[in-house]
């Protein structure tokens, strides 16, 4: 007996329902951001007031068009226009209205209140769902590729060997203008042209020169704190009759690295060492504050590739409405600093009361020994230790240890979710603060998505 098959016809026109919710589920996640994006105010909108030139597509509508296409891997605009025609949710999402991707893109660059709104009223929903654990919040980072490449960039050395190249060259050209137009045009060379040509070279370079000039002055006067800080506790040590360890520290330098970069395309992202494997990318530094259900409670972007002083900015980051059911902070050792950890740990500093950092300090071997794995107390410490030897410390106490392992199983796996699962690993946005303001709309949808996954699991329990 042959093998029998379904029949396929393609040819016989097929009909839509009456209604598109019949093809999207009850339980379907568009539902979801659909409500909780029509609370949010039209007051936070960027709208034409006037009503002017063509009808307006709705703030509401747009916004959750850009939540919903983020939280299921598309952030091009182009892409996010074919899914209006291609995806049946979206179709249902836009009522079958199509907005173009410069639509999109516009609405996306110039609605950053509506998306901070957005942002504060999905944690509040959370809140009200009683599904936030913002008791202990972990916060780290990760390196976020620019729309930029890295072979748009040029160290600082290399421009001004360059600068030196093309104001030979101009000399030359200069030297030829001066000759008989007759050689010009048999040697086929446009003088003119080639001497535009390079004097905008040569503003380029200088201007890039300029910028890293200015960023080297700027980090030195941020490292002059630390530095006296350090020479403090050094000759503070003397006083009292001990010897420092080691050399006294160097201070800051003023003059540029000459392998300091400057990118022409997005000026703003700088090279960053990005991932294990010790390669580099033009990118951003993207920071997150999750709390214990890997809800992002606090974001913020930027330029500077080190960590050591994005503690406080991701702090200020976190809503004031959150950060007084906040007791403790875990970062990783390349947070540290003594400047930012007594900051955050006096009251009167924070302003919200005060909370306790826990970073590991030291480093800590794969392998456990028999003693590591009782767990004892450490011994006490001596009063006169240094903060640093006080995390340290705090980090090896039954609680410390318990508390800091929340750090790996929350904060580290919401990265790989929107680096994978979202497919969000490049901006396409360029400056630090449109950046900024996609990162912020990544954490947004990748919050809606982890809402919704945590109520679900919550009506099944």
């Amino acid at each position: 007996m042959p093998a029998r098959f379904v029949n396929v016809d393609r040819k016989t026109p097929m009909l839509l329902p009456c209604d598109l919710r019949e093809w999207v589920p009850a339980d379907h996640i568009v539902h979801f951001i659909l409500e909780a994006v029509e609370q949010i105010s039209i007051n936070h909108f960027q709208v034409n007031d006037r009503g002017t030139g063509s009808a307006q597509y709705p703030p509401a509508l747009m916004l959750a068009l850009l939540i919903y296409c983020y939280a299921t891997g598309r952030s091009s605009s182009r892409l996010i226009e074919a899914a209006t025609f291609s995806d049946i949710a979206v179709r249902y999402l836009c009522a079958n209205l199509h907005p173009d991707h410069d639509s999109i893109c516009t609405f996306r660059r110039e609605n950053k209140a509506a998306i901070e709104a957005a942002f504060l009223k999905v944690l509040q929903l959370a809140g009200e769902l009683k599904l936030t654990r913002v008791g202990t919040i972990s916060i780290d980072g990760t390196k976020m590729l620019a729309n930029a490449s890295k072979h748009a960039a040029v160290s600082y050395g290399r421009a001004g060997e360059m600068i030196e190249q093309l104001q030979l060259e101009v000399k030359q050209l200069l030297e030829k203008a001066e000759q008989a137009d007759t050689q010009d045009q048999a040697s086929g060379l446009n003088v003119p042209a080639e001497l535009v040509r390079r004097e905008k070279r040569l503003s380029a370079l200088r201007e890039a020169r300029r910028v890293i000039e200015e960023r080297a002055k700027e980090a030195a006067a941020l490292q002059q704190k630390e530095y006296e800080a350090k020479m403090e506790r050094r000759q503070a040590d003397r006083d009292q009759g001990h010897k420092p360890k080691g050399k006294d520290p160097q201070p800051p330098s003023t003059e540029p690295e000459p392998k300091a970069q400057y990118n022409f395309t997005d000026p703003e992202s700088r090279i960053m060492k990005a991932g294990s494997g010790g390669h580099f990318e033009q990118a951003y530094n993207a920071q997150a504050a999750v709390d214990e259900n890997m809800l992002i409670v606090g974001a913020q972007l930027s330029p500077a590739p080190n960590d050591k002083e994005q503690l406080i900015e991701t702090w200020a980051a976190v809503p004031l409405a959150i950060k007084p059911q906040i007791n403790a902070i875990l970062v990783d050792s390349g947070f540290y600093s003594e400047a930012a950890v007594r900051a955050l740990e006096q009251p009167a500093v924070s302003t919200v009361g005060p909370v306790t950092v826990y970073a590991a300090v030291e480093r800590s071997a794969h392998h456990h020994s028999v003693e590591d794995l009782e767990q004892k107390e450490p011994a006490a410490l001596a009063p006169e230790a240094r903060p640093k030897e006080r995390m340290a410390h705090r980090l090896k106490t039954r609680a410390g240890r318990a508390l800091y392992k929340l750090r790996k199983q929350t904060v580290e796996p919401v990265f790989g979710i929107i680096k994978e699962a979202m497919g969000f690993r490049r901006f396409h946005l360029r400056g630090c603060e449109k950046a900024s303001l996609e990162w912020k709309l990544v954490c947004l949808s990748y919050n809606f998505k982890r809402l919704f996954v945590l109520k679900n699991l919550t009506l099944l329990g």
